[in-house]
Order: C-alpha cells, then structure tokens, then sequence
C-alpha cells in the first residue's frame, strides 16, 4: 500500500520548476576521397554525420514529484559524432529523457502557452528537437563535379525554456476550512501520514493516499490545503488550493460543527463553494459527498439537519476519531466514483 507520495525538497513541496534543455547538434558530414592501391579511380567517399540527441520529457507512474528536477537547471542531450571516411556514418546522439509525474503540465517560459500536458504514464514529448547530420561529400557529387569537397556542418540542435507544472490527480478529493479534519480523515482512510495539528493551515501542501476498500477497489484520495475566503483571487493558499483541485473527479466537503474562529459552519460551506464557482465553473458542478466532522460534539446533529435543509439532500455524519460513519462513506464514495465512469 502507498501512504503520502509526494516529495519534498528542504521541507517544501515541490510542483513547479523552469529548465533550460538544449538538444544535440548534428554531426558534420566527411569530406573523405578512397585511397585504396587497386582502386585506380578512387572517388568521395565521406560519410554523413550523426543526428543528436532530442531532449524528451516523459510521464512516469513511478515518479511522484518535481523534487529531482530542483537544481538541476540545464537538461542537454548528446551531439551527433562526425561523419567517417569508406561511407560509414557517425553515431547518433543519446536522446535526454526528463520523467515527470502523470499531472505535470508543460509551459513554454518566453510565452506561457502549454506544449503538453502529460496525464497518462507513458505519454512524452520531444521538448527540444535534435539537429540533423551534415552531409559528407559524397552527396554532392555529380556528373560536373566528380571530386567534392563540400560537406554539410551539421544542424544545430533546438534549445528553449520550459515551466513544469504540476497539477495534483486524484479521484477524490477532500476540501473544507483549515482545521476541518481533512488530514486526519486521509489518516485514517490510507497509509498517509499527514502533518495534523490543532492551528489553521497545517497542511500547506497537497497530500495524497491510496484508500483501499475490500480486495478489488482503491481510489486516489487528496487532501488539499484549507480555502478561506477570497482563495479565487489567490488569498492565502488560494491558488495553492484550487489548481490541486481541477483534475479531482468528485469532492468530499467536510463542515466543521464547532470551528475554533467561531464562524457560521453553514457560512462557511456556502463561501466555499462560492470560491469554487468563481475559479471556475465547472468546478461548482462536480460531484460532492457533504460531511459534518466531529460527530461526536453535541452541535453535529443540529448541524447535519439545518446543512441537509440547506442543501436539499444527505449529510453524512463522520467522526474520524472513533471511526464513525467511515464505512458509509466510503460505500457513498464508490458508488459515485461508479456512476462517473459510466458512459453518459
């Protein structure tokens, strides 16, 4: 089982980085003419030169975060060798291939438009296109010119700046104020070990766990940090929040019935979702389980109730500290996750 598999480099969570890649040049062609004692009319005979290495940037199932890409600026791929005489070309260059994880989409620096965006393991792009191999002489011989000594110098290899970003990919994915129980909710249902602790914004980084449920079913369940008020407009985490939050299928909303701030818990459902409509649209209409945490506080059944009325259909109650309501939930979760991948 994985628990929490997102990297950190010096204690920080690493999903964006620029690097500069530089692919090979082409190899110079071989001005080269035969000198053999029984070819008494020996002729050109140069070899074209090899083609570089492209640099290639690939999505890797195995690869969990940006981490290794930290300080590691410049990404170049081999050149080409030169051409050789008796017609024999020179050898390619090595291709550079840069994993990322699935989620990582890629940016040109200079303008900001998206090159790719790589969500299944294995997709790849050539982010910097090698240069091809000069020509040796022998391809610029002709009926007037028997003897060239022209040979081609060899392409040089494509180079550019690129952003990779990295957007979480989870099938569930757990929002609510800070201090609404989401980490320990991850704790519980995986192997993750979030950091948990009594004071707002103790996750500052997307955490994720792979919940298991019988022998056959597993999703990806993330937990994103809190979202406050004005998060669309990149207030506190806002941003840090919502961008993790654009490739979940589905969303488990946890509503504290007691918060510490002493805030309305249905104030603070509804201004959640209102930050999610105002980021984006389609994130309002995705699918969500609505959960009131904590269910053992004496507030949490009045809460449950005026939430249901509020919005017009079930409320779960959970405790997840003493495992209440978690089985229920999770059978709510696969059902949905079912329905979601049903042809419509």
């Amino acid at each position: 089982m994985i628990g929490a598999f997102m990297r950190y480099h010096n204690g920080m969570f690493v999903d964006q980085v620029t690097i500069y890649c530089k692919a090979g040049d082409g190899g110079p062609g071989s001005c080269s003419f035969r000198r053999e004692a029984h070819v008494p009319r020996g002729g050109p005979d140069g070899g074209d030169g090899g083609r570089g290495g492209h640099v290639i940037i690939e999505a890797d199932e195995n690869v969990s975060s940006l981490v290794h890409l930290v300080g590691v600026r410049h990404w170049n791929a081999d050149n080409g060798e030169p051409g050789h005489p008796t017609l024999k070309g020179g050898r390619m260059g090595e291709d550079t291939v840069i994993r990322v994880p699935p989620g990582t989409i890629i940016r040109d620096a200079g303008r900001g438009f998206i090159l790719k965006d790589l969500i299944e393991h294995g997709e790849r792009i050539i982010i910097a296109k090698a240069g091809e191999g000069g020509r040796g002489n022998v391809k610029f011989m002709s009926s007037t010119n028997r003897a060239p000594r022209e040979f081609g110098p060899g392409e040089a290899g494509e180079q550019r700046d690129v952003v990779l970003e990295l957007k979480v990919i989870a099938d569930v994915g757990l929002i609510g104020k800070p201090n609404a129980g989401k980490s320990t909710l991850l704790s519980r249902l995986s192997r993750a070990t979030p950091e948990i602790a009594n004071y707002p914004f103790t996750t500052k980084y997307p955490n994720l766990g792979i919940v298991r449920v019988g022998q056959e079913r597993q999703f990806v369940l993330a937990d994103i940090p809190g979202l406050i008020e004005g998060a669309h407009a990149g207030v506190g985490l806002g941003h840090e929040f919502l961008k993790h939050v654009e490739r979940t299928k589905m969303f488990i909303h946890l509503v504290e019935p007691d918060p510490d701030d002493q805030t309305d818990p249905i104030e603070n459902y509804l201004n959640i979702r209102e930050e999610l409509r105002l980021y984006d649209e389609e994130l309002s209409l995705r699918p969500e389980i609505i959960c009131v945490t904590k269910c053992e506080l004496a507030d949490a059944d009045a809460l449950a109730e005026l939430l249901q009325e509020q919005v017009g259909r079930p409320v779960l109650k959970i405790s997840s500290v003493a495992g209440k309501g978690l089985p229920q939930l999770l059978q709510q979760t696969i059902k949905l996750l079912d329905e979601l991948q049903q042809p419509v």
